[in-house]
């Protein structure tokens, strides 16, 4: 028996190897850490348990049978974070790159299965350098098999790709399909096609991080939620960001008790939005304040400024935050933030997270560019998001809320629990003196004139009264109040019930 044992802790030396010391001392002089190691980072000490250490890959092709590393370029297993489970598979670029082999991909497949049957996140740290060449079609099926699975996932437990080295190809296509995509800077990279097949069909010169780096995916693409600085940064904070999900579509996220209290009112905001309507402020002071402790979790920061998303605590429970930003083209919905928007209820939804919405918006961002890029069909993203959404809703105008803007951003006709406004809310068809100049046509030579019908529609249509009157907001608000009143709304909301109609699924305007 001693010498099996002895037997049994080679192996599975051999397997923590991973490609062997000279690969590992590769992948830490570009400031990597190694799968193993990251493991460790992510989770709480000692709570890994790993799957299928001595699997190897069944190739036997272009010298492939002479070369088995046990584990085959992943590791897999569960473990905690603070307490709670998860699963996790990390890629190890030191066994042939990382690259996807077909027991691989089954590796990676049998932990979704797992998760999905108990109902645990997946976590995915991503550093490959894509299929397999040597094994052809099987590395292929075995990553439509993690797309499969992926889609089947989808809505049942939360999924999130760290990004961490290259993905590229076929492989961005799980990430994409996964909740959300983090990306470390200077060490990762996403794109479907490199930069030499870029040159060789475009004839553009472009580099890997100019193509598909960090930095790419969170300003300009999209793809990439956030991205951090290093390796120890980014599984600290996917750490913290995991503490706020449910650990699937049946449960609550947890509940992190707090010493701020529910009542709290703050005077500042009285004097957020300023007197001028067209000086803009920043939204974010406002989520800050009303959250637990000002612990706000933005994603996409640096994409779609224009509207604001991320996740917050009230009273201790979390709740999803959507949020207009007059500091970014003046708040307007345009095509990226409602993909942005849309993307983000639709996860809150499917998670029962509730959704507390701030409005600000003069409407949808007008020009050929937005109208050639179909704002029509992606705003509809957004207004089908929040008209399909069932979890508690909340929303709170603070300025302006114009045109078919006021009807997508979560108003009591698209089935909004509860709808408070600011004293200085402007509810209304457009702003005043685009009103006035449309109705008052004849009188736009007189400036006297117009200025006194602008004064007039302010008045009698630019405020919030003519819908509190309709019903359609709940109450207007002392904006300092604004925490104390949503945490009571939040608490009233616990017991919602609300079905939609049966069906396989709707057919949202992709």
């Amino acid at each position: 028996m001693q010498k099996m044992l002895e037997e049994l802790e080679l192996r599975r030396a051999a397997a923590r190897q991973g490609g062997g010391a000279r690969r590992v001392e590769a992948q830490h002089a570009k400031g990597k850490l190694t799968a193993r190691e990251r493991i460790d980072a992510l989770l709480d000490p000692g709570s890994f348990e790993e799957y299928d250490m001595f699997v190897e890959h069944r190739s036997i092709d272009f010298g492939m049978e002479t070369q088995k590393i046990p584990g085959d370029g992943v590791v897999t297993g569960h473990g905690t974070i603070n307490g709670r489970l998860v699963y996790v598979f990390s890629q190890d670029f030191t066994v042939f790159g990382g690259a996807l082999s077909g027991m691989h991909a089954a590796k990676i497949c049998k932990i979704m299965d797992t998760a999905m049957k108990v109902g645990a996140p997946v976590l995915g740290l991503n550093d490959s350098g894509g299929a397999r060449i040597q094994e052809g079609v099987d590395s292929l099926a075995g990553y439509a098999d993690v797309f499969q699975r992926n889609v089947l996932a989808s809505g049942v437990i939360p999924q999130i790709s760290m990004v961490m080295g290259p993905c590229a190809g076929g492989a961005v296509y799980s990430p994409a399909m996964t909740d959300f995509i983090f990306m470390v800077k200077d060490s990762s990279y996403m794109f479907v096609t490199g930069p030499d097949v870029v040159k060789t069909v475009t004839h553009e010169t472009v580099t890997q991080e100019e193509l598909g780096g960090a930095l790419t995916h969170t300003q300009k693409s999209g793809v990439s939620d956030l991205a951090f600085e290093n390796d120890i940064e980014a599984l600290l904070q996917l750490r913290r960001f995991v503490d706020f999900l449910p650990s699937n579509n049946r449960e609550k996220a947890p509940v992190r008790p707090t010493q701020d209290p529910v009542d709290r009112d703050d005077l500042s905001l009285d004097t957020l939005v300023p007197d001028n309507p067209n000086k803009p402020y920043d939204i974010k002071e406002l989520i800050l304040k009303v959250v637990d402790e000002g612990d706000f979790f933005e994603l996409s920061p640096e994409w779609a400024g224009n509207i604001v998303v991320g996740f917050g605590r009230m009273g201790g429970k979390t709740v999803g935050f959507v949020a207009n930003q007059p500091m970014v083209l003046a708040g307007c919905l345009d095509i990226d933030s409602s993909r942005k928007g849309a993307r983000f209820v639709r996860f809150c939804d499917a998670f029962n997270i509730p959704i507390v919405t701030f409005v600000d918006v003069p409407g949808f961002l007008p020009g050929t560019t937005q109208e050639f890029g179909g704002i029509i069909k992606h705003g509809a993203k957004l207004l089908y998001a929040y008209a399909e959404a069932t979890v508690p809703k909340v929303t709170v105008i603070t300025r302006k809320a114009y045109g078919g803007a006021y009807d997508v951003m979560a108003s009591k006709h698209l089935r909004g629990d509860v709808n408070y406004a600011w004293p200085g809310a402007e509810i209304a068809v457009m702003g005043a003196k685009g009103a006035v100049e449309i109705i008052f046509r004849s009188d736009i030579g007189d400036a006297a004139k117009i200025a006194k019908r602008t004064e007039e529609y302010r008045e009698k249509f630019a405020n919030p009264f003519v819908a509190a009157s309709r019903g359609f907001i709940d109450d207007v608000i002392m904006p300092h109040g604004t925490r104390r009143r949503i945490c009571k709304a939040l608490a009233t909301l616990e017991t919602k019930k609300l079905e939609n109609p049966w069906r396989k699924h709707g057919n949202v305007p992709l």
